[in-house]
């Protein structure tokens, strides 16, 4: 992860105008904020046809035919999808990756910004590029991708065998895999789905569809020995390289752990599951009933639901609380502990914890204006546009990146200010 310490914490302001961008450019896109705050950046226009990235108020040096996707890594780097004389490739930092290609897309990053990977296409075969180094195997379709925690290890679900649109019977026998660094599974099936790599980057877990009527989990090209009606995507621990998953049971949905059913507790729908950091704890999205959402801790379903959207769930760092952003009719909720917020937004993303867990904040959206809401009051301030807060190493001051009247601000506060 990123270490926060070496951070600016300094309480304080800093302010990049960027009224003058859009006459200094053609157009000027959507702003991205790094995560430390102190760079913002543009897709901007320079001329008819060319485009570059400003990062406060400053040109990259290159341009190039196309740019699109900006994105900050976790590391603080700036990267975008360019196109350079018709061939794609990711830029960082302004410098394009060496190895050029008829197109790519879909960035990761790992948590701590050291991997930085796309999928990529040259010549109508298919691969994965980490760090500028692409597979060397190729593959006729792929998708379904994912980088390792570590950032060292990428994955897809890849198609190894050929079969033309009639040629049903060859599809059912199998002709997908997932592939782990560019190879492949010895073991093939009639669909590959999404998947997860294991912390170290070593070990490969995927939905798999066993013929037209079973799935399960397979495991570095193993199926898990039970089949189920249907599964979602798997996790694996961290902590203990357990995998689990949610599986369909007798009409119902319910956790699986290693092949084995996990939870006794059966829902209307399961997903989204996740481990709390010490890994000891298992929350996951669930139906309760038809159209009714909430989350299920360890099996025991919250008492709170809502009726359209339960994301987003959050363990505080030591995994004793939960928060998660929820929708109900046209509004969205944070909910904290089996509790919702009696403030409403029109939206709202994914709640953050101080590194002590007693504070929860969110960006949101409210009467047409982006703030920051903590613990259920609102920041006074009404924003163009603002990105996720983030608290300080102590939990007393909080980061906020914010544009307003057209100037980006770096605000460095207590959290006390915003508590009123």
């Amino acid at each position: 992860m990123v270490d926060y310490r070496t951070w600016d914490w300094e309480t304080g302001e800093k302010r990049i105008d960027m009224n003058g961008w859009s006459q200094k450019f053609g157009w000027v896109e959507e702003p991205q904020a790094s995560p430390d705050g102190e760079q913002v950046a543009a897709i901007v226009n320079v001329d008819e046809g060319e485009f570059t990235v400003c990062v406060n108020g400053e040109p990259w040096e290159g341009t190039y035919d196309k740019c699109w996707y900006l994105r900050f890594s976790p590391d603080g780097r700036l990267t975008a999808i360019v196109s350079e004389m018709g061939e794609w490739t990711l830029a960082v930092d302004g410098e394009s990756w060496e190895k050029k290609f008829g197109y790519v897309w879909n960035t990761l990053f790992s948590p701590d910004g050291s991997g930085i990977a796309v999928a990529a296409q040259r010549d109508m075969n298919y691969c994965m590029v980490l760090n500028g180094i692409p597979w060397e195997q190729t593959f006729d379709n792929m998708n379904a991708f994912a980088l390792s925690p570590d950032g060292t290890s990428t994955a897809a679900s890849v198609q190894v065998a050929s079969f033309g649109e009639a040629e049903v019977h060859k599809f059912q026998e199998g002709a997908f895999s997932a592939a782990l660094n560019g190879k492949a599974w010895d073991s093939k099936f009639v669909n590959v789905w999404n998947m997860a790599i294991s912390a170290d980057g070593s070990r490969l877990a995927a939905e798999v569809r066993l013929n037209l009527y079973d799935y399960t989990i397979a495991v570095d090209g193993k199926p898990w020995e039970k089949i189920f009606a249907c599964v979602w995507e798997p996790v694996i621990s961290t902590q203990t390289g357990a995998v689990i998953a949610p599986v369909r049971v007798d009409g119902k949905w319910t956790l699986a752990q290693d092949g084995e059913v996990l939870w006794d507790s059966r829902f209307v729908q399961l997903w989204q599951q996740c481990f709390s950091p010490d890994g000891s704890r298992i929350a996951a999205v669930i139906a309760s009933d038809f159209g009714r959402w909430t989350i299920a801790v360890d099996g025991q379903p919250w008492r709170s639901t809502f009726a359209d959207l339960a994301s987003d769930v959050r363990f505080s760092p030591d995994g004793s609380r939960l928060a998660l952003t929820a929708k109900d009719g046209d509004q969205y909720v944070i909910a904290v502990d089996d509790r919702a917020w009696n403030t409403r937004f029109d939206m709202a993303w994914a709640p953050v914890f101080s590194p002590d867990g007693q504070l929860v904040a969110a960006r949101v959206e409210k009467g047409g204006a982006y703030t920051i809401a903590v613990n259920d009051r609102l920041w006074d301030r009404r924003c163009q546009a603002a990105w996720d807060p983030v608290f300080s190493p102590a939990g007393d001051k909080i980061l906020l990146k914010t544009v307003e009247d057209g100037r980006y601000y770096r605000r460095v506060l207590p959290v006390a200010d915003l508590m009123g």
